[in-house]
């Protein structure tokens, strides 16, 4: 099989039918159809966490100033701000989740979950997710173990590609990816799991990709900040046992028709959106001159 499961009806069926955690099913996958050893996968993952974190403190102590100009140590400035708009924790996901994006952006080591783009989001919601509950790390593994397969299902029906699907499949995705882990980690029944990524889509419908200059910059860093609080309200909401109304699957399907129909100006190619506009236009010709000098310097050097 090409993918996990075709679906999350699947998916939950398998699981619930062989009496086990949802995560299994995927280390299964991994261990019987990519011939991987178990004890690789755990180690991958932790691996893949602690770049997470690393991520995190480097876009929080290190300097972050893209080459563009854009990106300018917003995740330290939200976190020493004095003032918070809801609470300490709060402030501490959206200045996380904008850190690790931001190391991205400044080209640096990042776990593209489920895309660079998004590398923001799970690193931002884990990370504080954890302190907040003193979540095992054993636990988060787990946790980014579902999201993986969040993430294959969504590829499958839809996609993850903002080339293909918008922003609504990146950051989308991501933020599917992680309200999923945070209701298993916070004990949600496997219904109050896959409410959360079908909540988490509805939030999400519709967003286009339109980076200013090409660049995965602006509005990809903010970005990454909102889909995190959507991945927690997402989260909240679905383990109070608020339906979502419409099923995952076909929420899913949603979110691939609407990619499907969006126009290609909105999909990655900064022609439509905020890079058209004037200043987004005047960005993008002034990062083409810089690049077009640099380049002038480097035959010069020759």
């Amino acid at each position: 099989m090409g993918v996990l499961f075709n679906s999350f009806e699947e998916w939950k069926k398998e699981c619930e039918g062989k009496g086990l955690p949802l995560f299994q099913a995927v280390l299964d996958f991994e261990v019987n159809q990519k011939g991987k050893k178990e004890e690789d996968i755990w180690a991958g993952l932790d691996e893949a966490y602690q770049v997470m974190k690393e991520a995190v403190q480097s876009g929080l102590k290190e300097e972050m100033n893209s080459y563009s100009g854009m990106i300018n140590n917003g995740a330290k400035k939200v976190m020493n701000f004095p003032k918070t708009v809801l609470s300490p924790e709060f402030q501490k996901l959206v200045a996380r989740a904008l850190a690790a994006k931001e190391v991205n952006s400044c080209m640096g080591r990042v776990v593209a979950a489920p895309t660079a783009g998004a590398s923001g989001i799970l690193p931002g919601t884990m990370v504080t997710l954890q302190e907040i509950h003193d979540i095992s790390d054993r636990k988060i593994y787990e946790a980014l173990l579902i999201g993986a397969g969040v993430a294959l299902i969504l590829e499958k029906r839809a996609s993850i590609a903002g080339a293909v699907g918008g922003c609504q499949a990146e950051t989308g995705s991501a933020a599917a990816m992680a309200s999923a882990g945070i209701t298993y980690c916070l004990g949600g029944s496997n219904d109050q799991i896959f409410n959360a990524v079908a909540i988490t889509i509805q939030c999400m419908l519709g967003l286009v990709c339109d980076p200013v200059a090409g660049l995965v910059e602006i509005p990809c860093v903010v970005r990454n900040a909102s889909a995190a609080a959507i991945a927690n309200s997402s989260a909240q909401i679905a383990l109070a046992d608020v339906s979502p109304v419409i099923p995952v699957d076909e929420c899913v399907d949603a979110m691939g028709e609407v990619g499907q129909s969006m126009e290609a100006r909105y999909k990655e190619t900064a022609q439509g959106g905020l890079a058209a506009t004037p200043t987004g236009r005047a960005i993008s010709k002034r990062v083409l001159i810089q690049d077009i000098e640099v380049l002038e310097d480097e035959d010069g050097e020759d």
